[in-house]
């Protein structure tokens, strides 16, 4: 016994198996002890479904052998085994057989759930071309609609219009097709996730030629990322006969797009590949894309489906684990070349975007201050390629370092190192003395000697910054580009109207922190911007994230206020992409970050940084970010300025991806944390 929380089950996830068993030609007594052994070995593994080859049963390369009664009898035979043996099996068995129905055989997908036949679902598209005859033994099931067939003395919906849905779980609808089903222009699954199926199996045969196996994943990845589901693809393997075709055994399981397993092919022994599914995913993407459900409407007459219903009985006291993978940074890949790939589009998003702007405008200078920490090293750094994309001299971006009461020397240093080493157009005021004055004007006790170091010595010192950059500007007939990131605007940690909320264009202001730092990484190791830039970025990179608006010995340490940017741009992505609750982002988190020696880095992250948080953690500074995001912060995100979009977490500006009133109530998410231990 468990805490529902560990159970992936709480949180809307499923465990899904396909299997690739070892077959013998014409012989399904035998492929039927193969399949209840790797149904079983699901079953243990926790599965929910397992999703076995076309024609398992019988073995798909057979010919004219489909047309013994010999073979159809002991299939069916077979399957009454498979029934059977099914009482003691949890997850739902979908497995491939010849069927006869009136008079016709049917190639059949047959779905099996604890001695029960739930439905019996014939391939609706016969291959009749290259290697494949189908039609020479088997009806289309394209008309049949509404009709029972008998499997092993149980009467069973049998039809293409049949949707198998959980009663007790959530979001899970399961709709069955065969092989040359998902090949065809509109394949009968995309209307049954229109009706509502979520889970999309596939049961295959599909021998093995040079490049076919591309073309699958991209067909799978396409059509699940298009139906906003899960698809199941189960190709045959060992055993089958290859008089003529040899066969690779590619099992998948895909996501809306994405990759969750796959079986290594041309394997010598029996394969099961599982993967959890998140169907709330699913869900959110579905509510959210308008699309999807405009398409269900127009789609609507297309099929009756039949539903049918089925407990799960998925248990919810019981740690699984997680069988998928759970990025610590999800705006930032893992994989190398696809963090390449990202860094690029990003930097080019927010130059482009910096282009246009001064285009449209008629201006050629920008105005920037320059701290020494990532965020204005970034937009520097984007400031530059701007300039450099426009045939405009780097002297054209007019940087500013503005130490204060409390800057220090390293980052002053640093400021002044990149702008040196990037040609651009330096210059340092210090805005002690505008400060100073301001503190006096209203009245402030520091402007006494007095230790007081409150927001308004704060923001002092902020709207100074800002008020000279903006006054910069106008003097030399540009535009300020602002530093504030994402991260920043999510958790309030930025100073309004007259700090780094505000700017003409702002070309962080969709990027979060931690993607801020890969890209100042790659550019580093990359040399991007010439060797004389590297030591400088690692130098920035190593410097405690902070303001720097308090004197003193102790660094105001910016992570100690608002907690770790890697946990915060974790909660925020899951929380405003997916609209997850609390103990869902907590779960995840904790999957993701509970141990450091787990899952993938990104390889420009030293080992020192490579950390860990305990669920404790997890919990403290996701009620950090509830009550900042959801009780504080929005009124600073309802009057951004204009920047480019960046991230697939999407942005929180008011014209874009989040609109949100500035005085909701944060309690029914802090009410939610009550479900984390």
């Amino acid at each position: 016994m468990t805490h529902p929380f560990f159970s992936l089950h709480t949180h809307g996830f499923i465990r899904a198996a396909v299997a690739c068993p070892r077959l013998r030609v014409a012989d399904p007594a035998f492929n039927v002890a193969r399949t209840i052994e790797l149904a079983q070995e699901a079953h243990e593994k926790g599965a929910s479904v397992v999703l076995f080859p076309e024609l398992g049963v019988s073995a798909y390369a057979i010919d004219d052998l489909l047309q013994q009664a010999a073979l159809l009898s002991a299939v069916e035979r077979a399957l009454g085994a498979l029934i059977e043996a099914s009482r003691a099996i949890r997850p739902i068995i979908v497995a491939g057989a010849p069927l006869r129905h009136r008079g016709r055989l049917y190639n059949c997908a047959v779905a099996i759930l604890r001695g029960r036949v739930l439905a019996v679902t014939p391939k609706t598209y016969l291959p009749n071309y290259r290697e494949f005859y189908e039609k020479r033994h088997f009806a289309s099931g394209a008309h049949v609609a509404g009709e029972e067939i008998v499997v092993a003395g149980q009467i069973a919906p049998f039809g293409s219009d049949v949707l198998l849905e959980a009663s007790d779980f959530q979001g899970l609808a399961i709709h069955m097709e065969v092989c040359e089903d998902v090949w065809v222009p509109i394949p009968p699954s995309s209307r049954a996730a229109l009706a509502g199926a979520t889970v999309l199996l596939n049961l295959s045969a599909s021998n093995a030629i040079v490049g076919k196996s591309d073309y699958r994943q991209t067909l799978c990845a396409a059509h699940s990322a298009r139906c906003l589901a899960a698809y199941l693809y189960s190709a045959a393997g060992q055993g089958e006969s290859t008089t003529d075709l040899a066969w690779d055994g590619e099992a998948m399981i895909y996501e809306s797009g994405d990759l969750l397993a796959k079986a290594p092919r041309f394997s010598d022994e029996p394969q099961l590949v599982l993967a959890d599914i998140d169907l709330g995913r699913l869900a959110a993407e579905r509510t959210r894309q308008g699309t999807f459900g405009d398409c269900a409407d127009v789609e609507a007459g297309a099929t009756q489906y039949r539903r049918v219903a089925f407990e799960l009985d998925a248990p919810r006291d019981v740690d699984l684990g997680l069988l998928r993978n759970v990025p610590r940074f999800p705006f930032v890949p893992d994989d190398e070349a696809r963090l390449a790939e990202l860094c690029f589009e990003a930097f080019n998003i927010q130059s482009h975007g910096l282009e246009q702007r001064l285009r449209s405008a008629g201006l050629g200078k920008v105005v920037i201050g320059v701290s020494g920490g990532l965020d204005s090293t970034q937009a520097l750094l984007v400031a530059v390629t701007a300039m450099d994309a426009l045939g405009l001299p780097r002297a054209n971006i007019l940087a500013y370092t503005l130490p204060a009461f409390a800057t220090s020397d390293r980052t002053k240093s640093s400021a002044w190192k990149l702008m040196r080493a990037l040609g651009v157009s330096a210059q340092e005021i210090d805005v002690s003395a505008a400060c100073k004055q301001m503190l006096e004007d209203i009245g402030h006790p520091a402007a006494r000697g007095e230790a007081v170091y409150d927001a308004t010595y704060e923001n002092v010192q902020a709207g100074a910054r800002t008020s000279l950059l903006f006054r910069l500007a106008n003097l030399h007939n540009g535009i300020v580009v602002g530093t504030g990131d994402l991260s920043e605007l999510a958790l309030g940690w930025c100073t309004y109207g007259v700090g780094d909320q505000m700017a003409h264009y702002n070309v962080n202001a969709s990027v979060p922190k931690t993607l801020i730092q890969h890209l100042i990484r790659w550019c580093a190791r990359d040399a991007r911007f010439g060797t004389d830039t590297i030591a400088v970025l690692a130098d920035v990179l190593a410097t405690e994230i902070s303001p720097e608006l308090i004197p003193g010995d102790a660094a105001q340490r910016t992570e100690a206020f608002v907690g770790p940017y890697a946990l915060q741009d974790f909660n925020l992505f899951y929380t405003t992409r997916y609209g997850f609750g609390p103990a869902k982002v907590a779960f995840l988190s904790w999957r993701a970050w509970r141990d450091a020696g787990l899952g993938g880095w990104p390889s420009v992250i030293s080992q020192k940084d490579r950390v860990a948080y305990d669920l404790p953690e997890i919990k403290r500074w996701l009620t950090v970010f509830l009550r900042r995001f959801f009780a504080t912060s929005q009124f600073k995100r309802s009057a951004l300025p204009n920047g480019p979009k960046v991230s697939s977490g999407g942005s929180l500006s008011p014209r874009g991806d989040w609109r949100a009133p500035s005085d909701s109530s944060p309690d029914a998410w802090l009410s939610a944390l009550d479900d984390i231990p």
